[in-house]
């Protein structure tokens, strides 16, 4: 964290200035992130900003580095660990610390974007974030929504059995792994890098991913199905370093709060539109949106599931399965 002192005389002693409370001091907090400056969560962490200052009159700026140009997502925890860095938006990343982090992206643990709020915002997310402030030392203060990740195809799946060996590629993840083999497909790791190519020489027929990347990777020149399987679910952080709360009076930790809930809801306007505008503009460019029999799947998924969480969380996962 940044003090700036805008003093223009020295006739104060370094006494006197040392003896001022933290809430009377210039603060910029420094917040580093993944995404490029078209993606919502920069524009709402832009907002967070732009509120924060407002609600603080102008005592606490904050400075935001998209792009990873702070550091890449481990660096910039390490960095907040180590008090260098003060802001930044982060997922399942941190189960590296706090094992409950995982239940951020669980595959079909969340039926509906509804359901995910509601375990975000409920007793379940508080654990987690009491965890997260416990063992990694950063402390969440909003969320942001992640879009579903969705299965494209050149043929229509409705459920399960419309897979049948169905080559695909998913993330170096054995949860994702194991949940598609459950699920009747024939899944393998791959560079992201070498998805389009693949695709279009008929090595793998399929690949999954929310429809933002489906987009810009432009699958839909090598895919002519979206299904709709929404198999997972998430939704981030926007998270301050432990070591920088700690320094904000009681009155600027409210308007951190406060700041960041509105940038939580601004975050979510933008979301449900960049949804809404990749299925258009997928649509447009020739692919075929598929309804799935939801239920099937996540039933089919929930014993693979179950085996890759760890024993701390499979109860939670069992739960969310039951609701």
């Amino acid at each position: 964290m940044t003090f700036t002192w805008k003093t223009t005389t020295l006739a104060a002693s370094v006494a006197a200035l040392l003896a001022l409370p933290v809430h009377a001091q210039d603060i910029t907090l420094k917040l580093g992130h993944l995404a490029n400056e078209d993606n919502p969560w920069h524009l709402a962490s832009v907002k967070f900003g732009e509120e924060l200052a407002a609600l603080t009159g102008g005592r606490i700026a904050v400075e935001v580095f998209p792009n990873e140009s702070l550091g890449k997502e481990i660096d910039l925890i390490n960095g907040m660990q180590l008090g260098t860095v003060d802001m930044t938006i982060t997922g399942e990343s941190l189960q590296n610390w706090a094992p409950m982090a995982a239940l951020l992206a669980v595959p079909y643990a969340y039926r509906s974007i509804e359901h995910m709020d509601e375990v975000a915002s409920g007793e379940i997310g508080d654990r987690i974030e009491a965890q997260i402030v416990e063992k990694a030392q950063i402390r969440p203060v909003a969320y942001f929504a992640r879009g579903p990740r969705n299965l494209t195809s050149n043929r229509p799946i409705t459920s399960p059995d419309d897979l049948n060996g169905l080559k695909m590629r998913v993330p170096n993840v054995p949860l994702f792994v194991d949940v598609w083999k459950a699920l009747g497909a024939n899944p393998g790791p791959m560079a992201f890098s070498e998805v389009f190519t693949s695709l279009q020489n008929g090595t793998i027929e399929a690949q999954e991913n929310p429809l933002a990347l489906i987009r810009s990777a432009s699958f839909n020149e090598v895919q002519s199905h979206v299904n709709l399987t929404e198999h997972v679910r998430s939704w981030i952080y926007l998270a301050i370093a432990e070591t920088t709360w700690a320094k904000l009076s009681d009155e600027d930790k409210a308007a951190v709060m406060e700041a960041a809930a509105r940038a939580q809801a601004y975050e979510r306007g933008l979301f449900e539109e960049s949804v809404a505008a990749d299925r258009a503009f997928l649509e447009e460019k020739g692919m075929t949106f598929v309804e799935v029999d939801g239920a099937a799947f996540q039933a089919k998924a929930k014993d693979a599931v179950l085996a890759n969480v760890n024993d701390e969380i499979r109860p939670i996962v069992e739960g969310l399965f039951a609701q």
